[in-house]
Order: C-alpha cells, then structure tokens, then sequence
C-alpha cells in the first residue's frame, strides 16, 4: 500500500515538476511516469530484489495514468492541486486494485 502511494506521490510531483518548466504535456506524463518507477526501482535495488516495474502489471501502467490526469488538468486549466490530488488518487486507486483483484496486462504468447 505505502508503494502505491510513493508511486502516486512521485509521478504526480514529477509532471508538475516538468509542466512548470514548460515541456510538451506529451513529455511531461512521460517524465512523471519515468520518475513514478525511478523511484520504486531504487528502493528494489537498494534493497537488492527485482524491480517491481518488471514484476508487476499495472505498476507503470498506473504511473502513466496518473501523470496524464495531471496533464489533462493542467490543458484545462484547472487549478495544480485539484489536478495533483485527482492524478494521485488514480495512480494510487489503479495499483491497489490491480494488487488487490490481481489484475494484469495481457501477455504475448508465441504460436
């Protein structure tokens, strides 16, 4: 749970970060995204197991999510916090669904 939240926390804060240097909103979630599992992947390492973006699903998936209702807030001209708090509880609301009901992204399988 508290992983759901850093990833929330950190995605959010890193589009904001990015919107408020002026980058394409496209770039922005993508950063955000980057920054949401960056973090996660330190903590893994530093704890010396498998990254939990590589584990995981929706982990991501979730990031993105979140980062780009920040973006659409922010092209709608919403005020910051409104959007950071909506973008947090999505990103936060996806991953702990996703590990609660064991929801998972579809998996190639070769013919």
């Amino acid at each position: 749970m508290l992983d759901g939240a850093g990833l929330a926390l950190l995605a959010v804060s890193g589009t904001q970060k990015a919107l408020a240097f002026g980058l394409d909103p496209v770039v922005a979630a993508l950063l955000g995204m980057l920054t949401g599992i960056g973090g996660g992947m330190a903590r893994d390492v530093l704890l010396a197991e498998v990254p939990t973006v590589l584990r995981a699903d929706l982990y991501a998936v979730a990031a993105l999510a979140g980062a780009a209702a920040v973006v659409i807030g922010s092209l709608l001209r919403l005020p910051s916090t409104a959007a950071t708090i909506v973008g947090a509880a999505l990103c936060f609301g996806l991953r702990l669904m996703a590990i609660r009901r064991g929801w998972h992204l579809p998996i190639a399988r070769l013919p």
